[in-house]
């Protein structure tokens, strides 16, 4: 189960026009701001990614307001390991489970998804926060991450799996964002 003390969430590559030929892209963004608004709540540390940046251009406004205080990581390999910069921003966390969201599922998550796995970390995808350009690459990408040892989750049950508990503040805002 994943641990308020040992989680971090990983957005990864939500870009430009290419986000918005995502199947179900309203209601991918609508998780992964959820998944945002959560964590912070929680205090968890949020890494962001963005793929080959000049190209793709920026993530999307309605992701990246939403965490004007960090900045993103350029990278230009599809997975985020293959980046040392995120590696060592992820090692300077000393945290083991990783919470992925972003696109593509079967390109750039699956990839960093796997290569997290080899390194030892716990891998967790909010299927509900990741998407591909159709519904097969994405299934595909969701199975391929299973296969390897990922946990396969969704905003709702990532979110009240660290929250543990109904009751307090944290409890309060949170059934705020989900609803």
């Amino acid at each position: 189960m994943l641990d308020i003390e040992n989680t971090v969430l990983l957005i990864i590559d939500i870009q430009g026009k290419l986000a918005h030929l995502m199947d179900r892209k309203e209601m991918m963004f609508s998780n992964v701001q959820k998944l945002i608004k959560g964590v912070q709540v929680l205090g968890i540390p949020i890494l962001w990614v963005e793929q080959n940046p000049k190209g793709l251009g920026p993530t999307i406004p309605e992701i990246a307001t939403l965490m004007p205080d960090i900045e993103p990581i350029g990278k230009m390999s599809f997975s985020s390991c293959g980046n040392d910069q995120f590696m060592q921003a992820l090692k300077a966390l000393g945290r083991k489970q990783i919470l992925v969201s972003g696109i593509e599922a079967h390109i750039c998550v699956y990839q960093t998804t796997a290569d997290l796995l080899v390194l030892g970390y716990e891998v967790q995808v909010a299927a509900d926060a990741v998407s591909s350009r159709n519904s097969e690459n994405k299934e595909i990408g969701l199975q391929r991450m299973k296969d390897l040892g990922a946990g396969l989750t969704c905003v709702e049950t990532a979110l009240f799996e660290l929250l543990k508990v109904a009751e307090g503040e944290q409890f309060k805002q949170i059934i705020r964002i989900v609803k």
